[in-house]
């Protein structure tokens, strides 16, 4: 038979190899299809408690899975199920196990059920914690659901190419790049543009020209709202026109394409690919005329906010319809006079979309069966367990009501299980039977086991993490050498700098300057605007840079130029950093550190002390609060070392304070979660951190004086707190305890507190009550008065540890008042 070639995927292919992919793109639209389908039958029937699906977007997504190659990264949308089936990275049943929630990484290798379906993550560590070789697999970064919240890390994803093409010192890491070739590959809704982190990395990606292909997929509308309450002009092609390159200019290569094109959308893809991987260019794909079957998910239906004119035309225009009608309509006269087609009738596609339906129909039946067995056989053994219970209790009417319950549940849940087991456990508290010992041990293997399940991963577990680096204290020459605290901060970079040639530093006014307090002066012009750099005033997208680099296996450095304005990215941090470990089962990590200052600044906006909002966002990332220069550089050190993210916290007011240089810089330690005991004392524990320790320390005089000797612990680090218990065993010799902090009242204090009372249960050692002193409820006021108003002073240190010791002893300490 005559063979035509044409071009694809950039070979020469004959038209049975054409034919054959075709066909093939088609059948996977399908099995997508259908899974959209049966996945909302399934939250509707209850199997399945939430369901967001990809149907609508599947021609487009065939296209860009065709100009994806391996050492490639996703940073996508909720949607994209189409195209990680068509890369190989996501099957049918994986799709079902994800709906289901089945907790075992081999079922649902996106997240073990941590994370509801539609979310989709390829894995980058091995079972140590280890990268794998990037560049030998698809990479797709673990999604998120807050809209636009993929952006930011889709703009370091994209940077990493640029620095491994770029940078010679990161060159020989070829296990993450070869040679910057890499495309980052974005995916977003049309109505999420909107949003202001869709902006920040568009305009960001345009200055630093990554190669970033960014996707929007447009079927008019967010939800129930339709475009033109969401965009000027009612298209993000239109209004983004600017950004468009010229010969004189940089900027982005705009297409814009019809989703069901299937021609076009191969084409414009590749083009696209072309662009971004070989000239390093950013490519907007604004893809439009799509549509949502389904509605936007299985919370509503779309008949609501559709008319009947939009709903017929959907039916009309859905892009997997306009593919069918292409293959059935295609034919192509050779130059001899034959006639080629994809098939000879429809009765061919018939039977491949028969196939397709039957494919999705055994994958859910056999996701769900592995789900639900495992909880079955669990069900099985806690049934006999109340059975064995029931007979030896003099309560065994109630227990065997509850034993019958669980096994007449059809569908059980492991909470059934154990919620049946934890009420039958009360009607036997005042008995004893060896079968009670037995049911108790069964609830507690289970919590373990739900531990397993659904707690771990928070942080590093392997042999990298951070809390495992043993401490190195810094060394000193036998001569002081007092030098301003942010020399120590500068020297110790330029060490860091030296020895790990991977980290890049970047940040407002970090380069060129050398950061507003001179910590990286003189850096920029030692190792190259590369490795320590400006940025724009952009913090969300400063932070998403550095968690795009990190996935990538460079050790980036982010700076935020003030604590207070940290708040710009707290949504990052806390969406994305900090549960990317966990999300993703252990599976993909990035460990970012974040360089901030804060602590006793004038004025509402510069204060830093929004400590209580941050530390309980961000869990899964290490806080940390240096109370000077030093102890700041060790905890760099420290987290280079290891592979968690983590904030370090300077203090503002510290960088012009004297201090001793070390001699080993790069290489002493500051551990992590460890406590210091600044001063010794018996009268009363302070606990606090930062630049307030100096109003403590002030303060300590002014009570030594009056015959009060506190101890001060420095806790140094807030998440994690105290591993080693030491503010318990000085509460345990002083019998007081004072939390000091310069957050609002229920705060950091608050937290330090629990962590305290609570979880170190020193409440048993204590004569008086504890008591917290923070700042005011109100943010700081500017000027020295502002400060002195709003937060704690030495007076007000002094005379609330003055007022607890005249509650203890009011005939040795008078009152004040």
């Amino acid at each position: 038979m005559l063979q035509k070639t044409f071009t694809l995927n950039k070979q020469e292919i004959s038209f049975n190899d054409f034919k054959k992919e075709v066909l093939s793109d088609y059948k996977i639209a399908k099995i997508s299809r259908e899974c959209s389908l049966l996945g909302r039958r399934e939250v509707l029937t209850g199997k399945a408690k939430f369901g967001i699906f990809g149907d609508g977007k599947e021609v487009p997504q065939l296209a860009m899975a065709k100009a994806f190659k391996k050492g490639d990264f996703r940073s996508g949308y909720y949607r994209d199920q189409t195209f990680m089936m068509a890369i190989g990275e996501l099957t049918a049943q994986q799709f079902f196990a994800g709906l289901y929630a089945h907790t075992d990484i081999k079922a649902d290798p996106m997240s073990a059920g941590r994370q509801m379906g539609g979310h989709f993550a390829t894995h980058s560590l091995n079972e140590d914690g280890s990268w794998k070789d990037l560049t030998k697999q698809y990479n797709s970064s673990a999604d998120i659901s807050p809209t636009a919240g993929q952006m930011p890390r889709l703009l370091g994803l994209a940077q990493a190419s640029k620095i491994y093409r770029n940078e010679k010192s990161v060159q020989h890491k070829t296990n993450f790049s070869n040679k910057g070739n890499e495309v980052a590959w974005g995916t977003i809704g049309n109505a999420s543009t909107s949003e202001g982190l869709f902006f920040e990395t568009i305009n960001a990606a345009g200055v630093l020209q990554v190669p970033m292909v960014m996707s929007v997929w447009d079927d008019e509308y967010g939800i129930s709202v339709h475009a033109k309450h969401q965009t000027t002009k009612e298209s993000i092609s239109e209004i983004l026109k600017g950004f468009q390159r010229d010969h004189e200019k940089d900027g982005y290569e705009i297409f814009v394409i019809n989703g069901w094109d299937y021609v076009q959308l191969v084409d414009i893809y590749q083009k696209s690919a072309k662009i971004a991987r070989e000239e390093h260019v950013p490519v907007l794909i604004h893809v439009k005329e799509l549509t949502q079957p389904q509605g936007h998910s299985t919370s509503g239906s779309h008949e609501r906010y559709k008319g009947k004119e939009r709903l017929q035309w959907e039916k009309e225009h859905d892009c997997n319809t306009k593919f069918r009608e292409w293959i059935l309509d295609f034919e192509l006269e050779t130059e001899t006079g034959d006639i080629l087609r994809f098939v000879d009738s429809e009765e061919d596609l018939l039977l491949l979309e028969k196939e397709a339906k039957k494919e999705v129909t055994n994958a859910k039946r056999n996701a769900w069966n592995a789900f639900l067995n495992e909880i079955k056989s669990e069900v099985l053994i806690a049934v006999q367990l109340l059975e064995n219970v029931a007979k030896k209790s003099n309560n065994r009417t109630f227990i065997n009501k509850y034993k019958n319950d669980l096994s007449a549940i059809g569908e059980p849940t492991r909470k059934d299980i154990l919620s049946a087991a934890r009420k039958c456990l009360r009607y036997v508290k005042d008995e004893h039977f060896s079968e009670k010992v037995e049911l108790q041990n069964f609830i507690k293997l289970s919590i373990a086991n739900a531990r397993d399940k659904y707690s771990t991963h928070l942080t590093s577990e392997t042999d990298l993490a951070a809390l495992k680096i043993i401490e190195n204290k810094p060394m000193y020459t036998q001569t002081k050498n007092l030098v301003d605290a942010r020399i120590v901060m500068r020297d110790n970079f330029d060490a860091i700098l030296s020895k790990h040639q991977d980290v890049v530093i970047f940040g407002e006014d970090a380069g060129f300057i050398g950061d507003v307090n001179q910590g990286l002066e003189g850096l920029q012009e030692k190792y190259g605007d590369i490795r320590v750099s400006d940025t724009g005033i952009r913090e969300a997208t400063i932070i998403g840079q550095g968690i795009g680099l990190a996935m990538r296996g460079l050790r980036p450095i982010a700076e935020i130029q003030y604590l207070d304005y940290l708040l710009y990215a707290l949504q990052i941090m806390s969406d994305d950093l900090a549960t990317l470990r966990y999300r993703t089962f252990g599976k993909q990590k990035a460990p970012l550190i974040i360089r901030t200052r804060g602590h006793r600044l004038e004025g509402i906006w510069h204060a830093g002390s929004p400590m209580g909002g941050i530390i309980n966002n961000v869990r899964g990332m290490h806080v940390l609060v240096p109370r000077n220069m030093t102890k700041a550089a060790g905890f760099y050190n420290t987290l280079l070392e290891g592979d968690d993210p983590a904030l370090v916290i300077e203090c503002l007011n510290g960088y012009r304070l004297k201090e001793e240089l070390p001699t080993n810089l790069g290489d002493f330690k500051t551990p992590i979660g460890f406590v210091e005991t600044i001063k010794e004392g018996k009268d009363m524990t302070i606990v606090s951190y930062g630049s307030t320790l100096r109003i403590i320390e002030e303060a300590a005089k002014d009570l030594h004086q009056v015959g009060i000797e506190i101890e001060i612990i420095d806790a140094q680090s807030l998440l994690p707190f105290d591993i080693h218990h030491d503010c318990v065993k000085s509460v345990a010799k002083t019998n007081k305890l004072l939390v000091v902090d310069e957050d609002v009242p229920g705060g950091a204090s608050a937290y330090l507190l629990q962590e305290i009372l609570e979880n170190q249960n020193a409440y048993q050692y204590l004569d008086s009550k504890p008591a917290t002193l923070s700042a005011k409820e109100h943010r700081t006021a500017y000027g020295t008065d502002g400060d002195y108003f709003s937060k704690p002073s030495a007076e007000d240190v002094f005379e609330k540890v003055y007022e607890i010791m005249h509650e203890f002893n009011p005939n040795k300490f008078k009152s004040l008042y």
